[in-house]
């Protein structure tokens, strides 16, 4: 190998990672031309970064011409190009105009969300590539790979955060702040329509047994699961949960009842689920776990009701898992004693923000569902968070609420980490092992957790568990859009029975290597998940090929149902 060839192969990655960054903050900050230009200071520092990036671009193309870099059309053509993608970011985003008095349309919103995920994916690729080549290559290249990383790391998070300020100018924050809170008392005034009939006995009603077998979390999402069939088909949920395996007593011991003022599962007709147009007669239908329902009707997610499809495209960046957080927000109000439970253990911790939530699940996941993850692995996102943090806010201290299945996991956390406060009780995870699960006090525990872990401002986690998902679901509940606050270390975001997760491909995607797969502009991809990397995994449906391709090369594609829409209680809630 030639001296400089290393080094080379350095250049060309800084080159292809700055071209990127600038294809993706150039190509998709869009304008409303009907509009005054406003947001000027945010815009103002984003071009000042372009100018950065334009001088550290020609100082890479000097070092590539000292190195006698070859400029044949692969790797010349993409040197040169930058100049141009450079110019055109700086035109697009100075053609830039503001938002309207009524908040930004939706369009404008889908392509800022855009920027940000493509800037996140951006880094996943540099910094998976840049340790990859730092395993293979000599010690002074290993240095450079570090003081690479710093460098490009702290270019992210600068324009990140200049994002988020932008996403907050001319009132935009206001304006979110109170959509979601409309959206939200629309929905949660519908259930509660449908859960309180005049008359019980006369009600349609859909029967759900909670005593699935498995843990909480997996049993409340079949509750949500059942819950949003019977919305769907404008049946009352008759949650029958005596006996449940946490708590003798049932689901009322610790939530609020799913109805005030109907919960006999009595009725003139009953039979097992057949399909919404097959149960038409029957005024009880029995509903099945998720795996055994069939025909499975199209309320099941990740789909999205039309009639609200446009208002959360234009608010949340998953209007899927929105739409999943309005079942589990109405299920788990609390009882009193939960209720001061909650705000007791909240002083007694000490649980202030800044703070991000941890969880690691390692009991009864590791060498089944899920791989061994070491704390390591977490902090280096909880870190890479409170980094970005630094630059909107002022960090008094770095906080950590650990949830955890491991009791030894609080003290080894605490021994690598000095300068974190980790917060954490140390019962709940005794509680959570797996000769302890299935008691009261257990029940206390994972709620406690699942609590704790969705009021913190990140969550760095597993999606292969259901405790982190829940959490994850409940923070939508908490913010007009938190669908980006989060990390997880293996699977994206999934509902257990969920119908197809598909993306749509948006650019021409030529393989590299045969583990790759082509794209062309309107495929539909199957996701079968987000490897982290730049990269996600699917099947081309159109072909048929199944393998991996650049995550920022699709975007998701969001099933819509007509839903009812309960006008007698839109009514109620307009009076």
């Amino acid at each position: 190998m030639r001296p400089w060839t290393g080094s080379w192969r350095w250049i060309m990655l800084v080159l292809l990672a700055w071209g990127t960054l600038l294809f993706y903050i150039g190509g998709h900050l869009v304008r409303d031309s009907e509009n005054p230009e406003r947001s000027s200071r945010e815009l103002s520092k984003i071009l000042a970064k372009l100018e950065r990036l334009k001088q550290q671009n020609e100082d890479l193309r000097r070092m590539a011409e000292t190195l006698r870099l070859p400029e044949g059309p692969a790797d010349g053509g993409r040197v040169h190009s930058l100049e141009e993608q450079l110019i055109k970011a700086k035109e697009q985003i100075n053609s830039y105009r503001s938002l309207p008095a009524d908040g930004p349309g939706q369009n404008h919103e889908e392509l800022r969300r855009k920027v940000e995920n493509g800037m996140k994916e951006v880094w996943y690729y540099v910094r998976s590539e840049v340790k990859k080549l730092a395993h293979v290559e000599s010690g002074d290249l290993q240095k450079k790979a570090d003081t690479l990383l710093q460098d490009l790391g702290e270019q992210q998070r600068s324009i990140m955060t200049d994002l988020h300020l932008l996403s907050m100018a001319d009132g935009a924050g206001d304006w979110r702040e109170k959509e979601a809170k409309d959206l939200s008392d629309l929905v949660q005034n519908r259930i509660t329509y449908l859960q309180n009939p005049q008359d019980c006995s006369k009600a349609r009603k859909l029967v759900c047994n909670i005593n699935k077998g498995c843990g909480y979390g997996c049993q409340l999402h079949h509750v949500v699961y059942c819950f949003m069939i019977a919305y769907g088909t404008q049946r009352t949920l008759i949650l029958e949960s005596q006996n449940w395996r946490y708590s003798s007593g049932g689901w009322e011991t610790v939530f609020k009842p799913v109805s005030e003022s109907c919960s006999d599962r009595s009725g003139a007709s009953t039979g097992h689920w057949s399909g919404e147009a097959n149960d038409r007669d029957v005024q009880v239908v029995e509903l099945p776990i998720v795996d055994s329902l069939h025909p499975r009707p199209p309320y099941l997610p990740l789909a999205i009701p039309e009639d609200l499809a446009d208002r959360l495209h234009r608010l949340h960046g998953d209007p899927s898992v929105w739409w999943v957080s309005q079942f589990v927000k109405y299920l788990i109000r609390p009882q009193a004693w939960l209720d001061k439970e909650i705000r007791d253990t909240t002083a007694k911790l000490g649980f202030k923000h800044p703070i991000i939530g941890v969880h690691v699940r390692r009991t009864d996941k590791v060498g089944t569902e899920a791989a061994f993850h070491p704390i390591e692995e977490y902090m280096q996102h909880v870190e890479d968070y409170y980094q970005m943090l630094g630059r909107r806010t002022h960090v008094d201290k770095k906080r950590v609420y650990l949830a955890t299945d491991d009791p030894s996991l609080l003290q080894e956390a605490k021994s690598k980490y000095p300068d974190y406060e980790f917060i954490s009780d140390n019962s709940i995870s005794w509680s959570a092992g797996l000769h302890n699960r299935y008691t009261e006090n257990s029940l206390r525990g994972v709620i406690l957790d699942i609590h704790f872990l969705s009021q913190t401002n990140f969550l760095v986690c597993t999606f292969s568990s259901q405790v982190c998902r829940v959490a994850y679901e409940i923070m939508q509940t908490l913010h007009p859009d938190a669908s980006a606050h989060f990390h997880s270390l293996d699977d994206i975001y999934y509902f257990g029975g969920q119908n197809a997760h598909n993306q749509i491909a948006i650019y021409t995607h030529e393989p590299r290597g045969g583990d790759e797969i082509p794209l062309e502009p309107g495929d539909v991809i199957g996701v079968a998940g987000n490897h982290w990397d730049g990269y996600s995994k699917g099947i081309n449906r159109k072909t048929g090929r199944t393998g991996l391709y650049p995550s920022y090369k699709v975007k998701e594609k969001i099933e819509t149902v007509k839903y009812p829409t309960y006008p007698e209680a839109d009514k109620l809630l307009n009076q």
